[in-house]
């Protein structure tokens, strides 16, 4: 026997007591009666829709204003404060929690599109406990339950009301947040690593990849002068399905192809054009700031990407695919998309001035060599099968399954 079940034998042998939030709490809303002015130079910080999403513990130095009256009356976050989303797109992401975990040294304000429970009894669960707890996936699931809508998902306070939590002895309570902080201690002092490890690659990327335009062994060339033609296919003359390669297919920081979806000539969206073949390097021309750029391997030979890219095929005898990969990620050539893009609600570059860009074109071998290097540097930082993603991965996924089967009682 742990010491868990232990303690839960002498505590409360008849078990643990689960009770309805609504009979425990009570649910507040955010902000109320603003405008988007008054998050422009505000006078007092307010936690944003990103903060509660993104941090089961929330995070409480921000830097996000809002303007306060001196009359107004605006409900202020308090040590112990469980915050939900209130909705999203999906109903999986409904009622995401995080929870304040530390006393703020300051007024908190709350967004409006995020409600509060606060506890009536600030001594029947531990914020470090609620914060386990409310991200377990038997309360998520419960929680996933009480959101509707259409386009838009709602959570519903009313029948969030009638969930009920396990409500454990304080004593089982602390011992169940040291185990699991553990465990998140563990993962955050990897992801601080590969962090580093990313700040790491891109200096050594940006210094190996920089060139002077006097050096007699560099070459340079704009990318479309080193680039082939490309086609796109003609669905009237086509049978068979493809994978469809849309922006959100390719990952921002891993730059893989996370996911796509198969289409046909009766199915096709229309921007389903481009072929793309082995070895060619497809760059987002929308936003493309956020450098989302993608290398095509044999998996999504032949297949299909969005217009939305640029789809950049090297000349084997000037440049290796994956030269042309590292360029596309540099500083530099960061600092060419922000000067050239087109602003707007959604920013973006015409593939005619991408072509504009130069690229310094050393020897193949000097080229592969760099390539070889950075291609390492990389794998330690992106690469989902190996290096310290993986055992990032593998550490959350041992703490998700201890978090659930610890925070599982019997009822």
């Amino acid at each position: 026997m742990n010491k868990i079940e232990e303690l839960i034998q002498r505590l409360c042998p008849e078990g643990v007591e689960f009770r309805r939030l609504g009979e425990v709490g009570t649910f507040y809303g955010g902000l109320t009666g603003k405008s988007k002015s008054d998050f422009t130079d505000g006078n007092a910080k307010f936690i944003t829709y990103r903060n509660v999403y993104n941090n089961p513990s929330l995070n409480l130095d921000v830097d996000d204003t809002v303007k306060i009256g001196e009359e107004e009356h605006q409900r202020t976050l308090q040590y112990g404060d469980v915050i939900f989303t209130g909705s999203s797109e999906t109903p999986d992401e409904c009622g995401i929690s995080s929870v304040v975990t530390s006393e703020p040294q300051e007024p908190l304000y709350l967004n409006s599109f995020c409600f509060i429970l606060r506890f009536n009894d600030q001594n029947i669960i531990l914020p470090n406990f609620a914060k386990h707890l409310f991200r377990s996936s038997t309360l998520r699931y419960k929680i996933c339950k009480t959101a509707s809508g259409v386009t838009r998902f709602n959570v519903s306070k009313n029948l969030m009301a009638k969930v009920s939590i396990p409500l454990p002895p304080l004593p089982v309570q602390q011992e169940i947040v040291r185990i699991l902080d553990k465990f998140t201690q563990l993962e955050a002092e990897l992801e601080a690593e590969l962090e580093a490890r990313k700040k790491q690659y891109a200096y050594y990327r940006d210094t190996l990849l920089s060139f002077s335009h006097d050096d007699p062994n560099v070459e340079w060339k704009t990318l479309g002068e080193m680039c082939e033609k490309t086609q796109n296919i003609r669905w009237k003359n086509t049978e068979g399905s493809f994978k469809y390669i849309d922006l959100s297919s390719v990952d921002l920081q891993t730059h893989n192809i996370e996911g796509t979806i198969m289409v046909n000539s009766e199915n096709a969206p229309s921007r389903a054009q481009q072929i793309v073949k082995t070895g060619d390097v497809i760059f987002a021309t929308t936003r493309p700031t956020q450098m989302r750029v993608c290398r095509i391997n044999k998996e999504y030979d032949g297949q299909i990407c969005s217009t939305g890219f640029c789809v950049l095929r090297p000349q084997k005898d000037l440049i290796l695919s994956a030269w042309l990969n590292h360029i596309l990620s540099t500083d530099n050539f960061k600092e060419y998309l922000e000067v050239k893009q087109t602003m707007g609600n959604y920013p973006s570059i015409s593939n005619k001035l991408l072509m504009d860009f130069l690229i310094p074109l050393p020897p193949l071998s000097t080229q592969h060599r760099i390539a070889e290097i950075l291609d390492k540097f990389e794998a330690l930082t992106s690469d989902l099968q190996s290096g310290l993603p993986a055992e990032i991965d593998a550490r959350r996924k041992q703490y998700e399954y201890y978090r659930d089967t610890l925070l599982t009682f019997k009822t």
